[in-house]
């Protein structure tokens, strides 16, 4: 990985931290590349059994795309009557917003600051936020004549509603961490100091719990969505049979007959 992000990966917790704190988290295309591999390398590793997404600094989770550099490789683009520049899209955010998004596991983001653009797209990947009362969220896109990418035109309509979404996609504005809440982008906001360790603890905590009943959860509340109440309700079905066959379910029964904390082994 590039130093600007960091990976780390401790008692099935993997931790991505953006780490361009100088640069507001921009993405420039050393740190897609790094967060690209390291949220694949999360979601497909099976020791990993929660993710924290995370970024360094108390002014910007991500303001999204890196415009210093991509000005320049617009520029280069125009020189060479190419249109590669916007490539970054499936070469970088698609891949990043899918690995959140399809992880067998849970993902937390912990929202320290700005969450703009791609930014914003990819707090909304993740399963449960965590935001910082400092913290705010924008689309952007509209503000510099581009549409909806990082997935944030799936996301958002699904966690705030269509009309709402289409207010916010067409006219760009700081949401602010309290209405943030109220909106549901963000699942819970807690003061800016105490932020890291409240998403670590809730982020240790899932990693510690049933991984194959909450990798169904997801599945089954993304299919859910796209599908008719009959089709949910055999899709819920197969789920559940399939979590009901888990050693963590076994577990989980005989520890709650003995009155004891269950120990799950994510498996």
């Amino acid at each position: 990985m590039a130093d600007t992000v960091l990976y780390e990966v401790s008692d099935g917790l993997a931790t991505i931290t953006l780490n361009r704190p100088e640069a507001m988290n921009a993405l420039n295309i050393a740190t897609k590349v790094a967060l690209r591999d390291a949220a694949i390398a999360a979601a497909e590793d099976t020791a990993v059994r929660a993710i924290l997404l995370t970024a360094a600094g108390d002014r910007a989770f991500c303001v999204g795309q890196d415009l210093k550099e991509h000005i320049g490789l617009l520029a280069a683009d125009r020189e060479a009557g190419e249109g590669q520049t916007m490539s970054t899209v499936r070469e970088h955010y698609n891949p990043i917003a899918r690995a959140l998004v399809a992880a067998p596991k849970p993902v937390v983001a912990a929202v320290n600051g700005v969450a703009a653009g791609a930014g914003f797209g990819f707090a909304l990947a993740a399963d449960y936020r965590i935001v910082a009362d400092t913290a705010s969220f924008n689309t952007s896109f509209a503000g510099v004549a581009l549409t909806a990418d990082s997935g944030i035109s799936w996301t958002l309509p699904r966690v705030i509603g269509p009309s709402r979404a289409m207010d916010l996609l067409l006219f760009p504005r700081n949401v602010k961490a309290q209405e943030a809440l109220e909106l549901g982008i963000a699942n819970r906001v807690v003061p800016g100091a105490e932020l890291r360790e409240e998403a670590e603890k809730v982020a240790r905590g899932l990693a510690e719990g049933p991984t194959l009943a909450y990798a169904a959860l997801k599945e089954s509340v993304a299919y859910g969505l796209t599908h008719s109440f009959s089709e949910t309700l055999e899709k819920e079905d197969e789920l559940q049979g399939r979590a009901g066959s888990s050693e963590d379910h076994a577990i989980a029964v005989q520890a709650f007959v003995n009155k004891e904390k269950p120990k799950y082994l994510g498996r």
